[in-house]
């Protein structure tokens, strides 16, 4: 069946990452901090295209590592590991349901569920190869390879049958210090990267850097998200 609008989908929107801004990574997302090289000027967060995809079901992958720069002191707000990945998850999540409703989210949690319940079958949505997803080829349409395009295409199968996932990938903090603020007080600009695949295709269709600032990594990573859905409070 045909669908309506998928051509807005699956154009592709890049913003290609230099390796020497990256960190070594083996996960879904990070929220890392370091300093913004000189005359670099980023390009504008692509919103996403709920239009092309109302009605339809994406699946949405887990956060797997969160970390933050020693000079952020963010360590005690950031806290332990497996909590931090689940505020950050839940912050996705929530934004995502209240500022685009026309489309049918299906949550990390509700992953993660459907995963205990095929054992052997689905892949577990935190043990993914998607940290493939950091860097984008050169090619189009960018394709993502096995064995993470079959994993998704099962996990999507076994949630309902979904075409689509959205991967909250390579999301970082860099430390932002004005004059007019505290040292002890540092404001950080979270960015994180966002895939949409075609798991029937295995092809990316967009990807944008969504960026936001806070004094602490859940108001930066909430306003980052935020720049997804223009136009809302």
């Amino acid at each position: 069946m045909k669908i309506r609008g998928a051509h807005t989908i699956l154009r592709a929107v890049t913003n290609p990452l230099k390796n020497k801004h990256l960190k070594a990574l083996a996960s879904v997302a990070l929220l890392a901090c370091g300093g913004k090289p000189q005359g670099v000027t980023p390009e504008p967060t692509a919103p996403l295209p709920t239009a092309g995809i109302a009605a339809q079901q994406v699946g949405v992958l887990p956060l797997t590592l969160v970390a933050a720069e020693d000079s952020l002191h963010w360590e005690a707000i950031l806290g332990e590991r497996r909590a931090a990945l689940a505020k950050s998850d839940s912050i996705i999540g929530t934004l995502l349901k209240a500022r685009a409703p026309e489309v049918t989210w299906v949550l990390p949690d509700e992953l993660r569920r459907v995963a205990r319940r095929a054992p052997g079958i689905a892949p577990a949505p935190d043990q993914m190869g998607t940290a493939m997803l950091f860097h984008p080829t050169r090619q189009q349409p960018e394709m993502v390879p096995d064995p993470l395009r079959n994993e998704l295409r099962t996990l999507a199968a076994l949630a309902g049958g979904g075409r689509y996932a959205l991967g909250p990938a390579d999301g970082r903090s860099e430390s932002q210090r004005p004059t007019a603020r505290p040292p002890d007080r540092p404001t950080a600009t979270a960015e994180l990267t966002m895939v949409l695949v075609d798991v029937r295709t295995g092809r990316v269709g967009f990807r944008t850097v969504a960026r936001g600032e806070g004094d602490d990594p859940w108001t930066a990573l909430t306003r980052a998200v935020k720049t997804l859905t223009p136009g809302l409070p």
